[in-house]
């Protein structure tokens, strides 16, 4: 099974039964969700004598797919589980290495005058990108380390990639927006106050100034929101979709600490929250970068939310003084991202790794949230 048809078994809520046989720690720490998903782990090693142990584990009324870091293991062990008698066995191809690179595009809705607005949901990851397209042109907004899910989209729908844009600099996976904008001959735009140890020549994105996509003129406005990082910048789409980055989730909100100044920051989160997000409409829809579990999928596989929703059921938008809300982005953080320093240097132009090393940089979750 391909990476493509479970992504649809998980949005599309369809029963499948998950056998890991990664180590243990590995699957504590990052597995595959969904509502639907029932999943067990055993380690690969203890079914090298065969299988028989944990036959009764496994259902038999439901598609059963055994996964592993990179496909091998699955594969000798699907091999195992098919000559016992179970019948409804896959392995998935590429593995959780396949799983974490992924991008399941699915539309978020329409703009003013014709013009579309898509997201391509990281399911392994929990990222979340986004392509506003307007007259067959597109601005990509967040992009993915893996490009290919943006440029075969495009050559499908006969869209040239004009504008990529980054909310900030991230520190839990590998931006493609720069290489995806050299190689389609594109403008790259990136906050200046997170851009100050960059490498490279990039568009500032700066509050006051606009992006124009197609002759329908879908505008888009960046709108200074500092905390998780000095730089973040939040987009105003349309007058109607807000693309929050790391700062606003659906359950949750972003993390301060990520560059090492934590103290710093809480200060401009807290304001973003609860000052500049407070003076929009609340009936704009929150599109952001990241979601933290598949509970905040909708029905259709996006993840989004009215504004004036998350200022009711958000906890980090309902914390009552600074003293507790310094105290929430202090004791709820989960463990940093993985290799997230490296990751913030090849993000500045700093580090140029290797393929396999960008993609042992960001195996595993994202962790860009203060609670999930």
């Amino acid at each position: 099974m391909t990476s493509t048809h479970l992504a649809r078994h998980v949005i599309e809520n369809k029963p499948i039964f998950v056998l890991d046989v990664r180590n243990e720690d590995d699957f504590a720490s990052w597995k595959i969700e969904g509502q639907q998903v029932e999943i067990f782990n055993t380690p690969y090693f203890d079914l090298l004598d065969g299988v028989e142990n944990i036959l009764s584990q496994i259902p038999d009324d439901k598609p059963v797919i055994v996964v592993c870091a990179k496909e091998g293991s699955s594969i000798f062990v699907a091999e195992q589980l098919l000559e016992a008698g179970l019948n409804n066995v896959s392995y998935l191809v590429g593995g959780m290495k396949s799983w974490s690179e992924h991008l399941e595009p699915v539309k978020v809705g329409d703009l003013q005058n014709g013009g579309k607005i898509f997201q391509f949901v990281r399911m392994g990851k929990g990222c979340l990108s986004y392509m506003i397209v307007s007259e067959n042109e597109a601005l990509i907004v967040d992009a993915a380390r893996t490009l290919s899910a943006y440029e075969e989209f495009a050559f499908r729908n006969d869209i040239t990639i004009k504008y990529l844009v980054d909310t900030h600099l991230h520190a839990d996976h590998i931006s493609g927006g720069r290489e995806l904008a050299l190689k389609v001959n594109g403008f790259y735009w990136l906050p200046p106050k997170d851009a100050e140890e960059v490498t490279f020549d990039y568009h500032p994105l700066e509050e006051g100034n606009e992006i124009t996509i197609g002759g329908t003129t879908v505008k888009v406005a960046p709108i200074y929101s500092p905390g998780h990082t000095i730089g973040s910048t939040t987009l105003l789409v349309d007058d109607k979709y807000l693309l929050t980055g790391d700062i606003l989730f659906v359950e949750s909100i972003g993390r301060p600490d990520l560059a090492g100044k934590a103290d710093d920051w809480v200060g401009d989160l807290r304001n973003t929250l609860y000052s500049t997000y407070r003076e929009l409409d609340e009936e704009l829809v929150v599109l952001p970068a990241h979601f933290a579990s598949v509970s905040e999928l909708n029905e259709d596989g996006t993840v989004w939310a009215r504004l004036a929703d998350l200022f009711k059921r958000n906890a980090g938008l309902n914390v009552a003084t600074e003293a507790a809300f310094r105290n929430l982005v202090s004791t709820n953080l989960p463990p940093q991202p993985n290799a997230y320093q490296d990751i913030r240097l090849v993000n500045m132009g700093v580090l140029s790794p290797a393929e396999d090393e960008k993609r042992e940089m960001e195996m595993g979750p994202n962790r860009c949230a203060v609670h999930g």
